[in-house]
């Protein structure tokens, strides 16, 4: 008689139902609040209130500084990720630490430090002619610190689990470097890239501590909307603040929604080639 493979985990059943209850407590609860106070605001107080140009031109700068640094930070942190993996070098491994700093760094600290770099008369912001901090350059600035490990460390894994051997046989079939990278290379690097974006651009999104400082929070300028949330909650808006946060997470869900879609479908159409 055979036995019942035993397994180290619960049955599906009960592992399903923990998930759920954890998921629940800790997203579903906390998220469906957001839709409740909504709910007390009429239709027009609603409109009225996400419309604002002052609110509108919180949603440009937000999410376009968020696209913008987690772009950058694919193309440096697959550089940085390269180097770190096919590279020996003195002081590697503290270069590697390093890299994950931004994870450990309370963000207020790094907005701080930021400015006192970017500001027109900072160690660095003294030699540009135009002003970095309290414009959207520095918020770019800041997001691009907070976002780096994310890509590192996603696209790093990968490229030490890359055999070598493929890129030596696409050299002896006469490929040069550049072909071997962009048929051979990138193909597995691309879903962790994709992921590594998409994180980088979560965590920009939502990011308050290190930005409020070297933003300068001006109106119509560099006010990012998690300030604007934090000003209605401060001002006792609940439901103001619900509205915004509600739209934003529906941005959100929907940009994220469109990345999952094009990593799919790269997963899919490499797996066919």
């Amino acid at each position: 008689m055979n036995k019942k493979k035993r397994r180290v985990f619960p049955g599906f059943g009960l592992s399903l139902g923990f998930t759920m209850l954890y998921i629940s407590l800790l997203v579903l609860i906390p998220l469906s609040m957001i839709f409740f106070y909504t709910l007390s605001m009429s239709w027009s107080e609603f409109w009225q209130t996400i419309s604002e140009p002052r609110v509108v031109q919180s949603y440009k700068l937000s999410f376009g500084t968020s696209i913008l640094a987690a772009s950058i930070n694919v193309i440096f942190g697959v550089i940085i990720a390269w180097v770190l993996v096919r590279y020996p070098f003195p002081g590697k491994k503290f270069i590697d630490g390093l890299v994950d700093l931004p994870f450990a760094l309370p963000t207020a600290v790094a907005g701080i430090s930021l400015t006192s770099l970017f500001a027109e008369n900072g160690w660095i912001g003294k030699f540009f002619s135009f002003k970095i901090a309290f414009t959207p350059i520095g918020i770019t600035i800041a997001l691009i610190f907070i976002g780096l490990p994310f890509v590192v460390r996603m696209v790093q894994p990968v490229l030490q689990n890359f055999e070598t051997e493929l890129e030596e046989a696409s050299a002896i079939l006469g490929a040069n470097r550049l072909q071997t990278f962009r048929k051979v290379i990138f193909p597995e690097l691309l879903p962790a890239i994709i992921t590594g974006f998409s994180l980088a651009f979560a965590r920009a999104l939502g990011e308050y501590g290190s930005v409020i400082f070297i933003a300068g929070n001006m109106p119509m300028k560099t006010e990012i909307t998690p300030l604007i949330i934090m000003t209605k909650l401060e001002q006792f808006d609940y439901a103001g603040a619900t509205a915004i946060a509600l739209v934003m997470l529906i941005m959100s869900f929907v940009i994220l929604l469109i990345i999952n879609g094009i990593q799919w479908w790269v997963n899919k159409r490499f797996q066919h080639e």
